[in-house]
């Protein structure tokens, strides 16, 4: 099977893993050293040898701080070894390990933090079920106060490795090296913030313990979708690249705009506005490569009789009125791909299940967090994996729930967090060109789950190309260099596959 490097694993899953590894032959003392190893490992390869002090904790995460500390002994850093709890109330695997260390072991004190360059936080691994406190709460604050640079072993303690939580009180580590496969902790915020540089170390646990793990979230990357990713042949023609067609508003025509560009630089063949006959002048004046057709009041219906318009965009600069609120129920009702953004899911913020039972085809909602809350008030969940999970089961919709750790998640419990947007991309208009992303994609075949996916991580790497500075206008010019770049990745991959 293939390693799946771009899976997210619970802590549950990944304990799950380890055991499955144990069973399969690898000891899990030989994991726990591996671990150790790959943590001193990244040490070694960023700071040079000083005084550290490495912060164990009761369990497994302790057991690998055991195997960091004698590592960089041998490498000939000053090391100080605190543990929380007693050494004699280690078990398994963490107790051999701490056996094999020939220094003290001090009880955590926050005077071991003085003159030390570096602190390893091997206090609680990704599996915290409870907030911390006590002597493990005060040290870490301590380290926090005097800005001390912190490795951390799998996640910072305090960092719930499942939805990305800080449970009381967690560090800012400047890196943080986990093993096998990262945790949605490492990619939610306010976790991912609290990570610094994630390094995910090969500890020797075989790939194909995954295909015992229902595994069902995993890093927004182009190995998760591009082999669905849409790649004109040299006999396709424009039709075979599908329609888009993008409802127009009378007001606020730079979103419509905005979208139909997102939807023809990410390929679709033919993309068409449907303008209010008050506003054609301005589209059409505006647009060249894009066609505008002039409605004869705000009514969509007579725009949606070409069937060869098979992806429907509508929301983007669309107004909150009835007559959106009509036309969205009209485009859900043609059964064709369907986008919706912006005004077209806030007008049924008093009357979600009108949108959701409406819906015929395969269809894609991207709110941010305000327009989300207004379409979903019942799910008040902290846990944004888990948010957008259930509201793509409430809608029997893909949901993009967007931010700077965007969560694509479709019905069936399938999710991808994205990790690649700058902070430069949050900037107005640049949703209104992911919508129009996904609709090209969507126009050209590709599933819904996988365009979505696919368009937020094109959207997150033209940002990076733009630099700060950034405006929505730019991003659609931006799309051929990541093509080009999508392309290249495909070429290499299928070298390697041919070699």
């Amino acid at each position: 099977m293939p390693d799946m490097s771009y899976a997210l694993l619970t802590p549950n899953e990944m304990a799950q893993a380890d055991r499955a590894a144990i069973a399969a032959g690898v000891p899990g003392v030989e994991l726990m050293a591996a671990a150790g190893r790959a943590v001193a490992e990244a040490i070694e390869a960023r700071w040079e040898p000083g005084v550290v002090a490495v912060l164990c904790g009761p369990g497994n995460n302790g057991g690998d701080g055991f195997v960091v500390a004698q590592c960089l002994q041998a490498a000939g850093w000053s090391v100080r070894v605190a543990l929380l709890g007693s050494v004699d109330q280690l078990k398994g695997d963490a107790a051999w390990h701490a056996s094999q260390w020939r220094g003290d072991v001090h009880a955590l004190d926050v005077r071991l933090l003085d003159g030390v360059d570096l602190v390893v936080d091997a206090l609680f691994g990704a599996g915290l079920s409870r907030d911390i406190e006590g002597k493990a709460e005060q040290i870490l604050r301590e380290v926090q106060r005097r800005g001390l640079a912190v490795c951390a072993v799998d996640v910072p303690s305090g960092v719930d490795g499942e939805t990305g939580l800080v449970r009381g009180t967690a560090v800012n580590a400047a890196l943080t090296v986990t093993f096998f496969r990262k945790k949605p902790g490492h990619l939610l915020l306010p976790g991912r913030a609290r990570c610094g540089e994630v390094v995910l170390a090969d500890i020797g646990i075989p790939a194909d313990v995954l295909s015992e793990i229902p595994v069902s979230a995993y890093e927004n990357l182009p190995a998760l979708w591009s082999a669905q990713l849409p790649r004109p042949g040299l006999s396709s023609h424009k039709y075979q690249r599908g329609h888009v067609l993008v409802a127009g508003g009378a007001n606020m025509t730079g979103a419509a705009r905005l979208t139909a560009l997102g939807a023809a630089r990410a390929g679709a063949g033919l993309v068409t506005i449907a303008a209010p006959p008050e506003a054609w002048a301005i589209y059409a004046a505006a647009m060249t490569s894009v066609m505008v057709e002039r409605l004869l009041d705000r009514n969509i219906a007579p725009a949606l009789i070409d069937e060869r318009r098979n992806a429907l965009v509508l929301g983007p600069g669309l107004g909150v009125s009835s007559e959106t609120r009509a036309n969205v129920l009209s485009a859900a009702a043609t059964g064709r791909a369907l986008v919706l953004d912006a005004d077209a899911l806030t007008l049924f913020t008093h009357d979600p299940d009108a949108l959701f039972s409406s819906l015929r085809g395969p269809c894609v909602l991207t709110p941010h967090d305000g327009e989300f809350a207004r379409l979903f008030p019942q799910l008040t969940q902290a846990d944004k994996l888990a948010r957008a999970r259930a509201a793509a089961q409430r809608a029997n919709a893909v949901i993009v729930l967007k931010g700077a750790d965007t969560v694509v998640a479709e019905p069936g419990g399938r999710a991808a967090i994205n990790a690649n947007a700058p902070a430069w991309l949050a900037t107005g208009g640049a949703g209104d060109v992911l919508a129009g992303m996904i609709a090209g994609l969507l126009a050209q075949g590709m599933p819904h789950f996988e365009a979505a996916c696919a368009a937020v991580w094109m959207h997150g790497a033209a940002a990076q190309l733009a630099g700060p500075g950034l405006i929505a206008e730019d991003l659609p010019g931006l799309l051929p260099h990541v093509l080009r770049q999508l392309s290249t990745i495909a070429e290499r991959a299928g070298s390697l596959v041919c070699q």
